[in-house]
């Protein structure tokens, strides 16, 4: 077993990028899954930075906030940029998804029944932004030459929307062909195909 352990709930949600990023590079890791029932008890919250999980232990280092997370596994495995200014390439490419994250969040728990059809229709909106930025940068990737944690965050950002719509890509030629990318990666393929993400609901309610 590797040195990192997460702490979450029975869920991909906050957690599904590491997940994949830790697959993709190779690392093992322990989970420790939380029962919502005795989360709302408040003693593992009391304990929280912020009252929040996902939880990284990386040996006796604890970590909060989800994509803090992911760049202490971009710094571990190479994975944040050959240089400053990529690295801050790749903070502003973290961000722009964790906009669209919360935009997709915001529906799932609060506007699914009354508003799915209307963040469909403005989902392109959102991803003509990320074409953008693959298209030009022509590696495949948003910085660089390589998987940087910013892709594994869009990746699973990505796969969940296709959930959500299957034809969300179908106009966006180089998001279609990252994700096709990124899926066939023999470690990540490995993974997605495994039971224990499978088993896993995108969200906490039940809806996607």
């Amino acid at each position: 077993m590797g040195p990192y352990t997460i702490t979450y709930f029975g869920v991909r949600g906050r957690c599904g990028a590491m997940r994949i990023m830790m697959a993709d590079q190779g690392q093992e890791w322990k989970e420790i899954v939380v029962d919502f029932a005795d989360w709302m008890k408040g003693d593992l919250k009391a304990t929280c930075v912020f009252g929040q999980l996902p939880k990284l232990e990386d040996g006796g280092f604890a970590l909060y906030q989800s994509n803090a997370i992911l760049r202490h596994l971009g710094r571990n495995h190479d994975a944040y940029g050959k240089d400053g200014k990529e690295a801050a390439l790749i903070d502003m490419m973290c961000d722009g998804v964790e906009d669209l994250r919360l935009k997709y969040v915001k529906m799932i728990y609060q506007e699914y029944d009354t508003g799915k059809d209307v963040y469909i229709k403005d989902l392109p909106n959102h991803l003509d932004k990320f074409e953008a930025v693959m298209a030009k940068n022509k590696t495949g990737f948003l910085v660089g030459d390589k998987p940087s944690f910013a892709d594994y965050s869009l990746f699973e950002v990505l796969l969940n929307h296709l959930v959500l719509c299957s034809s969300c890509l179908d106009t966006f030629p180089s998001l279609k062909s990252f994700v096709e990318k990124m899926s066939a990666r023999p470690k990540i393929k490995t993974f997605l195909d495994s039971e224990a993400y499978k088993k896993l609901p995108i969200n906490g309610n039940g809806k996607q």
